[in-house]
């Protein structure tokens, strides 16, 4: 657990965190939580669209509050040349900027990596777009849905006679983060311990995701063969599946590694299916997959979920309950590991957001505060990293630029 006290890794750093919506805001959050201060732009008239996503309580958007931990919101209005200057001022003495407007965009107001590091040889930037620089889609605009549709995520997701699935979470814009977060940390790693200089992180929402789905392309390249939707169950593994229990509650099993596979078939009164070779041998089992899913399916439909969960932790079976966010915040395991934390908030009071992930022994992430109201450290940043006195706030805000 993390306190005041505690070294943090990326103590001293500091992060412009001038994207929107989630993905290039998810890069600033995680390097927050490992320590470094984090400047968050928004425009003066509504700023982050983020606020307004989703659930709300009294007018405050949650998941806004999540991912805005520990920043600093600065009220800038890009579209003036003098909110893109303090921008440029700013990432003079930055260490990352985060962005997400189009290429085109970006160059033509003069804040593209070019410029900006031209004023600052050791700056890394983040530019995430829907498609990436460079090629016919380079200046479309893009957003999570359509990487996780471009990606093949939803083509092999749903059932075999039904769509194409999208998930109901930002997982293109999260995949894309993670990666993004990465691969800072790797250019930084390179400019300080290497002694480069910055660089340009050009990433999109579709290639990452794609990375994680490449099985279909190896097939296709090999075999000549597209893979199509399966359910919830996988070509890789079996069992695997969801099944529905007695107490119509849901648990998932995973068979992937064939000794899992033999003990399911044991825990559920197969023993003979263990020496049988359709079973026993791994690509054999594949292709007898919805046989086997069927003896557990039945087996399952005969328990509760709480019996079930017994036999199979009993015999070291790889499942797992499915669980909605109630489920979620009352388990053991979970609550043991402190996963979840409740927050002081100003707004909404108290609020449990998920702590940071992973878990560090020496320099633990941290949740110092959650997402601050619009424009709330705009003064103190302009006066005490750029030194505007208060003639010239007065100025700026006056004609909309903050």
């Amino acid at each position: 657990m993390s306190t005041p006290t505690t070294p943090h890794s990326l103590e001293g750093l500091r992060v412009i965190d001038a994207a929107s919506l989630a993905a290039g805001p998810l890069v600033a959050t995680w390097l927050g939580e490992l320590g470094a201060e984090v400047i968050k732009i928004e425009q003066p008239a509504g700023g982050d669209a983020v606020r307004q996503w989703g659930a709300q309580k009294d007018g405050v958007g949650l998941m806004w509050k999540s991912i805005s931990r520990n920043k600093k919101s600065v009220t800038l209005n890009l579209r003036e040349e003098r909110g893109r200057d303090i921008l440029r001022r700013l990432a003079r003495g930055a260490d990352v900027l985060v962005m997400n407007l189009r290429p085109s965009t970006m160059t033509r107001w003069g804040i593209d990596y070019a410029s900006m590091s031209t004023e600052n040889p050791g700056l890394v930037m983040v530019h995430i777009t829907g498609f990436g620089a460079g090629g016919p889609k380079s200046d479309h605009p893009g957003f999570g849905t359509l990487g996780e549709a471009m990606s093949g995520f939803a083509h092999m997701t749903g059932h075999p006679d039904g769509p194409p699935t999208l998930p109901s979470f930002m997982l293109g814009d999260g995949v894309a983060a993670l990666n993004a977060t990465y691969a800072v940390l790797a250019a930084l790693y390179h400019r300080d311990v290497h002694g480069g200089g910055g660089q340009l992180i050009d990433l999109n929402l579709v290639e990452p995701l794609a990375r994680l789905l490449e099985q279909p392309v190896l097939t296709y390249d090999q075999l000549g063969a597209i893979p199509t939707r399966s359910g919830n169950r996988w070509d890789i593994s079996a069992p695997r599946n969801t099944y529905r229990t007695s107490d119509d509650r849901w648990l998932a099993m995973s068979g992937s590694a064939p000794s899992i596979a033999m003990r399911a078939l044991r825990a559920v009164g197969r023993e003979d299916l263990t020496t049988d070779p359709r079973f026993a041998e791994a690509q054999r089992r594949l292709e007898n997959a919805a046989e086997i899913d069927t003896v557990i399916a039945d087996w399952v439909a005969q328990h509760t979920l709480d019996e079930a969960m017994a036999v199979f932790e009993e015999a070291h079976v790889a499942a797992a309950p499915v669980y909605d966010a109630e489920q979620l915040l009352a388990d053991p395991q979970l609550k043991a590991r402190n996963v979840y934390r409740s927050v002081e908030d100003p707004e909404l009071g108290r609020m449990t957001v998920q702590g940071p992930v992973p878990v560090m022994t020496a320099t633990p992430g941290r949740v110092d505060h959650l997402g601050p109201p619009l424009g709330q450290h705009t003064d103190e940043v302009l006066t005490d990293l750029l030194g505007i006195d208060d003639a010239d706030l007065s100025s700026l805000r006056a004609d909309g630029v903050i």
